[in-house]
């Protein structure tokens, strides 16, 4: 089952200023991180409940490249950095990837990966991974291992009660990804995560999609700015909005 938007994958030339600049922008404080050791990349995490940012670099360019998550970070730091990638979490890869395939979702077979974080514990997860990642691209799905660091029971409670700087918890609402062609964009995410979207109350052509309490909306490029726009909630008495990072950020106030 889909549970909702994983995380976001932004492509940083220095995961740790990174950190410091969201901090200092936008009062979210990253925590964690660690290293690819596998994939030539290494991160930062900024967690948002069961979602989070993951502020990713590179360490190895030559392995980066030969990697599936390397290879759309280093495209994208090429590019000068920002959305890379993103994946939804789902609590049985398994039998979800059965039911995609069998309405016609070309989405691989599943993969094991893990990360080393400083403190030496093992991260692990599977991935099923479309055809071609990108910040326009459809998602990859994600199950993390309950049994391994960063995703038992206790370390979820633990999040659920983090305090930001900003003044409390943040919540990831939505990302929102300006395409050129919304129905061609719209028919490769229908084909690879079978997400069904529908007119969006933003209005001007765009088109969401529900992943768990989360949007995906798809808004037509029609000048602007080309990056990716983050929807934050949060403790705060007014919106805040600004670009950097490589994304447009957008926190509002909690309802």
């Amino acid at each position: 089952m889909f549970l909702g938007i994983d995380h976001l994958v932004i492509a940083v030339a220095d995961p740790d200023g990174a950190a410091a600049e969201l901090e200092r922008q936008l009062g979210l404080e990253a925590t964690g991180g660690g290293r690819h050791d596998a994939l030539g990349t290494f991160n930062r995490l900024v967690w948002l409940g069961d979602s989070y940012l993951e502020l990713i670099g590179v360490f190895d360019r030559a392995l980066a490249e030969r990697s599936w998550l390397g290879a759309p970070t280093v495209q994208m730091l090429d590019r000068g950095g920002g959305l890379a990638t993103w994946a939804i979490a789902t609590d049985g890869i398994q039998p979800d990837l059965a039911e995609l395939r069998a309405v016609g979702s070309d989405l691989g077979e599943p993969m094991t990966s893990e990360r080393v974080r400083a403190d030496g514990a093992i991260v692990r997860w599977w991935v099923a991974l479309p055809p071609h990642l990108g910040p326009l691209d459809p998602p990859f799905l994600i199950e993390h291992d309950t049994a391994a660091a960063e995703w038992t029971p206790a370390d979820r409670i633990a999040r659920s009660r983090q305090h930001h700087p900003v003044g409390g918890s943040v919540g990831l609402e939505a990302v929102e990804l300006p395409v050129d062609n919304p129905s061609a964009s719209i028919q490769r995410f229908g084909r690879t995560a079978v997400l069904r979207f529908r007119p969006s109350l933003a209005g001007g052509g765009a088109r969401d999609a529900s992943v768990g309490r989360q949007i995906v909306r798809l808004r037509p490029r029609r000048g602007g700015s080309a990056a990716a726009l983050i929807h934050l909630v949060g403790p705060v008495s007014d919106p805040r909005v600004g670009e950097f990072l490589g994304c447009r950020w957008a926190i509002r106030p909690m309802p």
